[in-house]
């Protein structure tokens, strides 16, 4: 006899199915923001489970800061590979070149908030009309407000207070020439959300998000590793300590937390057991109250 109760796993996979497959028939030229993170990579694997057997109908989008961590952007190149997607590559150091990107100076300098213009250009030089993004709701209060079909006027700004209203499963993509929207399929998906669908799916994921010896030093009490990328200022001194990452982003403002964690289960224990917020290790967050709001409001994810 079959059961069809749906475990809550279930539930919000068929729900980012549904969504990734609204996405297609809605839009004409949608784009898979991808960075490498846990989000992104889950995202894509059920946007490979919603439209088999046939291949994901639209490519793979990287904003590159530059300062990625090297194993990030070598899993990047083999998932993509194994998953016989394109892959768009948008460059902030392009920007800057260009000038329409103005490098940060100071001690804490990062290219995170300048991903905003790269990627405004990308969706431009493409024609995106929709970009998926990983985004979820517990991740961050500015996050919380996102609806699955996030407006975005000519300019590529986001007004939260100007949100669509999204009754049951309706959801409406309709715009004006030069607009677009960004769709988030994992907006009711948790942190423990994806470790237990990473597991329960044998996901594969990079190698930081498990624990390993890193050397790393603190900065506004983040625990930021030590890569070409930073200089270390006076007083600053670098350790060799056993940590993890809890998100990937660009290396001058992702966090590490120390954690003996190199398993998924020991990952999804660390998970439940943890008092610190998911991105509470991220120097980009920690710059104002609404850092985050304020760089979408920009364009950002």
């Amino acid at each position: 006899m079959y059961n069809y109760n749906l475990t809550h796993l279930e539930q919000l996979e068929s729900e980012a199915v549904f969504i990734l497959r609204e996405t297609a028939a809605q839009f004409e030229r949608p784009g898979l923001l991808f960075s490498g993170g846990k989000d992104s990579i889950v995202m894509a694997h059920l946007a490979s489970k919603a439209f088999s057997p046939a291949r994901i109908p639209f490519p793979f989008v990287h904003i590159d800061t530059g300062h990625n961590f090297p194993e990030t952007i070598d899993f990047r190149d083999q998932f993509i590979e194994k998953l016989g997607v394109e892959l768009i590559v948008g460059s902030v150091q392009d920007s800057i070149n260009r000038g329409t990107a103005v490098e940060e100076t100071g001690r804490n300098t990062s290219r995170n908030a300048l991903q905003s213009v790269t990627l405004l250009e990308t969706i431009d030089k493409e024609s995106f009309d929709a970009c998926l993004g990983g985004g979820r709701r517990d991740e961050e209060k500015a996050r919380a407000k996102e609806r699955f079909f996030s407006h975005r006027d000519a300019f590529g700004q986001w007004d939260p207070k100007n949100q669509r209203p999204e009754l049951w499963n309706l959801f409406n993509g309709r715009k004006n020439p030069g607009e677009n929207f960004r769709v988030f399929p994992l907006s009711n998906w948790t942190e423990m959300d994806i470790w237990q669908y990473t597991k329960l799916e044998n996901i594969e994921l990079p190698s930081l998000y498990f624990a390993h010896d890193r050397e790393v030093f603190e900065r506004n009490e983040s625990l930021l590793a030590v890569t070409d990328f930073i200089s270390l200022q006076d007083q600053e001194e670098f350790s060799i300590k056993t940590v993890r990452f809890r998100t990937i982003g660009d290396a001058t403002c992702t966090g590490a937390v120390e954690s003996q964690a190199d398993s998924l289960d020991a990952v999804i224990n660390e998970v439940a057991a943890s008092r610190i917020t998911e991105r509470g290790s991220r120097a980009d967050d920690q710059r104002s109250e609404a850092a985050m709001e304020d760089r979408k409001k920009q364009g950002y994810f």
